[in-house]
């Protein structure tokens, strides 16, 4: 595997590349966000230099790996090192026209993700770091796992506390965004068990922005306050289109709240995991709560605009 790996990376496209440098980016930004690097942290680091060394004598790896690999050699990354780092990173990142900001924040945010869960464990700091990035970022908006992980952090931090379970939940959702084949410590296997028992699925945007000419919406589950033919029929009346099934072009998923107790995550059936999907394979479709739909639909009839 190692070999193969090798003969196809002496052909890596531009989007590799990219790829690579920005989730560096995110693993040190994520490593260095309890301001405390442990010897698991240090060996994903390695980790990276050594599944980029076939690229060591192209650029922008002859640049990076030197810097990187000498922040290791003495077991300590400093905050001048980590800083050291990312200031070349986004050099090479902002002189890279291949993809746009949208793809490349989300590939810093996974590498974000995959530092902070390095050493298998999840610190408030490394939290409120992550939360504080969220919340810089919400251009991101509409985006998986951007909205996802918005929810849940919304939720679990609104009290100011993260319990053990709050935590936990965390971690599951985290394993999921989580490249396997890249860690040097961290395995698929062990987040099986934690994955079953903190479930979490279809999950609604926080304050989303929803417009309703020209869009798509469909509907799951029962509202308190109208039937979905009304729903529908308000949407239309706005230029919107209402549909009674999720596709690549649905723009809104609409989760009613009676019955369903919980508005950040809970599994609401078919509709939300076909949304769920689409989310993963790329399709621009927000999960919202009927409370904003609501919200949004009263604006738009009274003339108010974002």
């Amino acid at each position: 595997m190692e070999k193969d790996r090798s003969e196809y990376q002496a052909f890596t496209k531009p989007a590799e590349v990219h790829k690579a440098v920005n989730t560096l980016r995110g693993l040190v930004a994520g490593i260095n966000s309890d301001a405390s690097v442990g010897e698991k942290e240090l060996n994903e680091l390695i980790n990276w230099c050594e599944l980029q060394a076939p690229l060591r004598d192209r650029h922008p790896f002859s640049e990076l790996l030197p810097i990187v690999e000498a922040a290791c050699a003495d077991g300590v990354v400093t905050a001048d090192e980590a800083k050291d780092i990312l200031w070349l990173c986004n050099n090479f990142a902002d002189n890279s026209s291949y993809y746009d900001v949208v793809t490349s924040s989300i590939q810093f945010l996974s590498g974000m993700i995959h530092g902070i869960m390095a050493d298998g464990e999840l610190s408030d700091s490394e939290i409120t770091t992550l939360y504080a990035w969220i919340k810089a970022n919400d251009f991101l908006t509409g985006t998986y796992p951007f909205d996802e992980i918005n929810s849940l952090l919304s939720v679990i931090l609104e009290d100011k506390k993260i319990t053990d379970d709050e935590r936990k939940q965390l971690m599951a959702f985290f394993s999921n965004i989580i490249d396997f084949s890249a860690s040097a410590n961290l395995s698929e296997e062990d987040f099986v068990q934690l994955r079953e028992k903190y479930s979490v699925s279809g999950i609604c945007a926080v304050c989303p922005e929803i417009v309703f000419k020209g869009k798509t919406f469909c509907f799951t589950g029962e509202s308190y306050r109208a039937k979905r033919s009304k729903m529908a029929e308000a949407v239309r009346t706005l230029g919107g289109i209402a549909k009674s099934s999720v596709n690549r072009k649905t723009d809104y998923l609409v989760v009613g709240n009676a019955g369903n107790p919980c508005w950040a995550y809970a599994c609401y059936g078919r509709k939300i995991e076909e949304a769920v999907q689409l989310r993963k394979e790329g399709a621009p479709v927000v999960i919202v709560n009927e409370t904003d739909f609501w919200d949004a639909l009263d604006d738009a009839n009274a003339g108010i605009e974002e």
